[in-house]
């Protein structure tokens, strides 16, 4: 309703002026302001008084809808003369924590997650079983140190074919296909493991084969549904899957041998990866514009968000020479590989540092190696949402990657060096946590700049640095035992570790970019 102040405003046109050119008034913006906040419009009369004439415009009883969706804009149009609600895309608002975990897009990248979330307890279960392999076949541990290492071989192969196919044909297809490979592969691991050790090193390849799409997969399905301003906080509830399946992994897995043998998990596992494919192929979408699911309103918020050309589909031969003659694809690189040397390390080889330095049973180290994963599963999600905020204050995104990096590879050097100094299984337990936890950050750094720099070829990008990342993992986990072997210490190689974790956060601030990089066209 109008207060008096404004009734008895002074008018721009004299009530003859208005008679005489009626087509004045319908540039007049409406005096009245609708509140997001208001349910009701009540009748409301404007009235000009002048010693001749009265004119009174009255305008009809409304109801205005309470959303945070749109900022809703009434304004005189030139046909009508009518109050009339308008929607500017381009002035959508953020949605409300209640609107986006029950969107379609969080739906989607759930089922990513839990994808993820099968692939790293797929690739945890040998971890455990490790032990009672090696000492009913008399391994030693370097050559324990192979058999854990035989994923990665085929993890080798994998990743930059992968990416490619997910840049050319999309994340769903690729990921039902890799899902359903892998979880053949566990599924058959207890029997190979009876057969004989190249049918057990086979199927361990098979499973490194299968798992090198998972991550470029994540990050095209990501890149397709999410605007930038939500990236991070997708990528930490993906992240989240991956690191909940080592705890998952860790903690189930001697519960499970004991009720059901060394081969327990594995069935277990496998089984949970073929229900999952036959979810996310009848459940799910490649792209918003293809859901049958989704809102119109979440639709348009995601086109809105959406910058010119990302939706590009990369070419099915991309250009690797132009794109390793870019510094930023090399701070990929170095980065990928020194989160994969510090990742498969601590995942590998934990286990049996409790065991060894700790003296503590497989059970209980299966229990302190889990812990870190599932803090690094929930800092990680704050760490997006904390990477997103910073973006939304005005930040550049280069800064806020290269913020968070640092934070993902400074923090974990430190805590590494503390668990070094650790003189008991609780104390080294917190150390290990915090370092993992603090290394969640990377996912807001490296593993989000690869959609940012070249959405089209974030796939075959994602493999490059993979690939990198996998040689560091295999010289790390093999190298590991062979260091204890020759030294005699599992702190040392911890400490080394911690050397490459600054190293790698000097190189990364120094050349990485969170600007998109021209890969298509010449130097």
């Amino acid at each position: 309703m109008y207060s008096p102040a404004a009734v008895n405003r002074p008018s721009l046109f004299s009530p003859a002026t208005i008679f005489q050119n009626p087509r004045e008034i319908r540039n007049i913006k409406p005096l009245h302001v609708f509140s997001e906040s208001s349910s009701s419009c009540s009748n409301s009369t404007l009235r000009t008084s002048s010693t001749s004439k009265r004119i009174e415009f009255q305008h009809e009883e409304c109801r205005v809808r309470n959303s945070s969706r749109f900022f809703r804009k009434f304004r005189v149009l030139s046909d009508d003369a009518q109050p009339t609600a308008s929607f500017d895309e381009d002035e959508a608002s953020e949605p409300s924590f209640l609107e986006f975990i029950t969107s379609e897009r969080v739906k989607v990248v759930a089922m990513v997650a839990l994808a993820l979330a099968l692939c790293n307890a797929d690739r945890v279960v040998m971890s455990v079983a490790i032990v009672p392999l090696s000492q009913s076949r008399g391994w030693s541990q370097s050559f324990a140190g192979v058999v854990q290492s035989s994923f990665l071989w085929g993890y080798l192969i994998s990743p930059i074919a992968g990416g490619t196919l997910v840049d050319y044909y999309g994340g769903k297809i690729v990921m039902a296909y890799g899902v359903a490979l892998w979880s053949m592969a566990t599924f058959l691991t207890p029997w190979a493991a009876e057969s004989s050790l190249l049918a057990l090193l086979c199927m361990r390849t098979l499973l490194g084969v299968a798992e090198g799409v998972a991550l470029p997969c994540m990050n095209n399905m990501i890149a397709r549904w999410f605007p930038q301003t939500e990236r991070s906080r997708a990528v930490g509830l993906a992240m989240a899957g991956f690191q909940l399946g080592s705890a998952i992994g860790l903690t189930l897995s001697p519960i499970l041998m004991s009720q059901g043998g060394v081969g327990g998990p594995f069935i277990i596992f496998g089984l949970s990866g073929f229900l999952w494919v036959l979810v996310w192929v009848s459940a799910t979408s490649s792209t918003p514009e293809r859901s049958p699911q989704i809102t119109k309103y979440e639709l348009e918020y995601i086109q809105s968000r959406r910058k010119k050309g990302q939706m590009k589909t990369g070419k099915i031969i991309p250009p690797f020479r132009r794109l390793l003659s870019k510094l930023p694809t090399w701070s990929l690189i170095v980065a990928n590989s020194m989160h994969s040397w510090g990742f498969f390390v601590i995942l590998s080889w934990m286990p049996i540092y409790f065991k060894t330095i700790y003296h503590v049973d497989l059970r209980q180290a299966a229990w302190f190696s889990a812990v870190p994963w599932s803090m690094m599963a929930l800092v990680g999600y704050f760490a997006g949402v904390f990477s997103d905020k910073l973006i939304q204050s005005g930040m550049t995104v280069t800064l806020t990657r290269k913020i968070m990096q640092s934070i993902g590879f400074v923090g974990p050097g430190i805590a590494l060096i503390g668990l070094i100094m650790a003189k008991s299984p609780v104390v080294a337990s917190a150390w290990l946590t915090l370092a993992v936890g603090l290394k969640s950050f990377s996912h807001c750094g490296f593993l989000v700049n690869l959609q940012e720099i070249a959405p089209q070829y974030s796939g075959v990008l994602h493999g490059m640095s993979n690939t990198a990342g996998t040689l560091a993992a295999i010289i790390g986990t093999v190298g590991a035992g062979y260091f204890v072997e020759l030294v005699g210490s599992f702190q040392g190689f911890l400490l080394l570790t911690a050397l490459l974790y600054f190293s790698a956060a000097l190189f990364w601030n120094i050349y990485s970019t969170g600007e998109r990089v021209n890969f298509d066209e010449g130097n």
